[in-house]
């Protein structure tokens, strides 16, 4: 159910690219839980985290910066950097792959102080905030992670 939000405001997004590992990752297929494979809980779960901007950041790039960090901490949780697949019995396991998760650069021209209390669950901003990158809706193939 979208819940309506009485705040307008605009997001422009760069092009969607895949953020890899930084250095190379085993390739091995990695069996998820039994919990994992209900069929009740094979679904996207869309969170939004909002970060202050910090001073010790000295004019750097945020966006560079997160780029980068993703792409280092990808070398130690390189599962997140692969695929979905099926096996015997739809068994989910994920195939660990070093293909990278999805990033987004998005500029909103709204603050979070603009945004006060609706940015507190249920988010009234969350489909204006969040893209919903085409081909990346299904659980098989897709990347495991998006992020904005």
């Amino acid at each position: 159910m979208k819940i309506p939000s009485p705040i307008t405001f605009s997001v422009i997004r760069a092009e969607t690219q895949l953020v890899a590992p930084a250095k190379p990752t085993p390739r091995e297929l990695k069996p998820l839980s039994d919990i994992d494979d209900q069929e009740g809980l094979k679904f996207h779960v869309p969170t939004i985290v909002f970060y202050e901007n910090s001073p010790s950041m000295g004019g750097k790039d945020p966006v560079m910066v997160i780029r980068e960090a993703l792409a280092k901490a990808l070398v130690y949780y390189y599962p997140f950097a692969g695929r979905l697949v099926e096996g015997s019995d739809r068994k989910l396991m994920v195939d660990c792959t070093g293909e990278g998760v999805l990033f987004i650069e998005a500029d909103a021209d709204i603050t979070i102080e603009h945004l006060g209390d609706a940015i507190q669950p249920p988010c009234p901003c969350l489909e204006g905030l969040l893209y919903d990158v085409p081909g990346s809706g299904g659980i098989l193939g897709c990347p495991v992670l998006l992020i904005q």
